[in-house]
């Protein structure tokens, strides 16, 4: 009964920090996310922790071990969320973490290796446009010159960003750990998915992260009065957009036995009126898949599509790829480790593909990488009512605990 108040008041606590009245609002590198990082660092501070800001706001709390020089067992995820998200994204994951070095502190618990926490920045694509920034940089993958001058919804820059919360963006290089490596890497995750639940299983074994090609796109055509504007005399941008949405949506149809999805997220008519034929029209486009092959059909027909709608409709349609990322398979040995411990506890798993991309699959170039999904309920997330029960997070605290155990050797 202690583990379960005590977490839930953890949770509770991190998810005060919101700037919405809908659902939970806390962006990454704005000051709700800054002010609930450092409300856990006191957290960790309270357990005897080494804190380590990076220099691309990654939080990095670290248990030393017994045995000087070894690589880390280390367990993360994110605090950011989407506008408007929920309470268990991301957050579950870092709060299971410090629960998890509670009980060993509680125990007098001794590791060989020593154990962090990290909390990742700007996990989410949703201020910038791009995901995973904090594990990018820290497995030497940030394309600098890129990101730095991506903008927010209000003008604002990532390096500016940067700037608000300390942060040199020149020097966001130096957070990568590539040389320095990790013994094992684990994020415990709610799916965002259907799965668990209606497979009726309490963990999800995760053997691969889909990861997506995004696309900003923008299409011009000829704004007009909409009662002088004859039909076929028409430059109409929004249904242009609109035919583009379908034929990607089919597209994606033609290959979801590979677990290919399409989504244009973002669709808004700039200056838009209602007697007013749209002129111009800017949409975002989310393709993924766990198969490189896929989403490169999908992708190479959409293409197509763009100029013939191009064409047909007069418009001019211009797009931008702002970041095309290869699916990640995890560790073999990971994922037998946690079958082992969810047999020995008898409980029920699944394995399974990870539609969404997590920090986790950057980790894989510092070294294994175990990824656990607990259930979400109706498969709900990135929205208010997004959902995953106590007693399923505390299964999943469990089996964290236990494999960071089995690979960070007790004394």
């Amino acid at each position: 009964m202690i583990y379960k108040e005590r977490y839930q008041q953890l949770l509770d606590k991190m998810n005060q920090y919101n700037s919405g009245e809908k659902g939970i609002t806390r962006v990454a590198y704005t000051n709700e996310e800054q002010a609930c990082l450092h409300a856990f660092i006191r957290l960790c501070k309270d357990e005897n922790l080494q804190i380590h800001i990076d220099h691309c706001g990654n939080l990095i709390a670290r248990r030393e071990g017994s045995v000087p020089g070894l690589q880390p067992v280390v367990m993360g995820s994110h605090l950011d969320t989407v506008y408007q998200g929920g309470k268990y994204d991301g957050v579950v994951g870092v709060t299971a973490a410090l629960e998890v070095i509670k009980r060993l502190n509680e125990r007098s618990i001794v590791t060989e290796h020593p154990i962090e926490i990290i909390a990742f920045a700007c996990e989410e694509s949703s201020r910038f446009g791009v995901s995973t920034v904090g594990s990018k940089a820290m497995a030497g993958l940030i394309d600098k010159e890129k990101y730095r001058h991506l903008v927010d919804r209000d003008g604002m820059t990532m390096e500016q960003a940067f700037a608000h919360c300390g942060l040199d963006f020149s020097s966001v290089d130096q957070a990568t750990r590539v040389e320095e490596g990790f013994h094992a890497f684990f994020e415990l995750h709610i799916e965002q998915g259907p799965l668990l639940i209606n497979y009726e299983k309490k963990i999800g074994i995760v053997t691969g992260v889909a990861a997506p090609v995004r696309l900003l796109m923008k299409l011009n055509g000829k704004a007009s009065h909409s009662g002088t504007t004859p039909m076929n005399m028409r430059k109409d941008a929004l249904l242009g957009a609109s035919e583009l949405a379908l034929e990607l949506e089919k597209a994606a149809i033609a290959e979801q036995e590979f677990g290919t999805v399409a989504t244009v997220g973002i669709l808004e008519v700039v200056a838009g009126s209602m007697n007013v034929v749209p002129g111009e029209v800017e949409l975002t486009v989310d393709i993924r898949s766990s198969s490189v092959e896929s989403r490169e059909r999908v992708l190479q027909h959409f293409y197509t599509v763009i100029a013939n709608v191009q064409q047909k409709r007069q418009l001019a349609i211009a797009y931008n790829v702002i970041s095309s990322e290869d699916p990640v398979l995890l560790s073999p040995k990971l994922m037998q480790d946690l079958e082992t411990i969810c047999v020995e506890k008898k409980l029920s798993y699944q394995y399974m593909q990870s539609g969404a991309g997590h920090d986790s699959m950057n980790m894989t170039r510092l070294g294994p990488v175990g990824l656990i999904f607990i259930p979400s309920v109706d498969g709900l997330s990135h929205h208010p009512d997004e959902h995953t029960e106590l007693e399923d997070i505390l299964i999943g605290i469990d089996v964290l605990e236990a494999v960071v155990l089995r690979y960070a050797s007790v004394s």
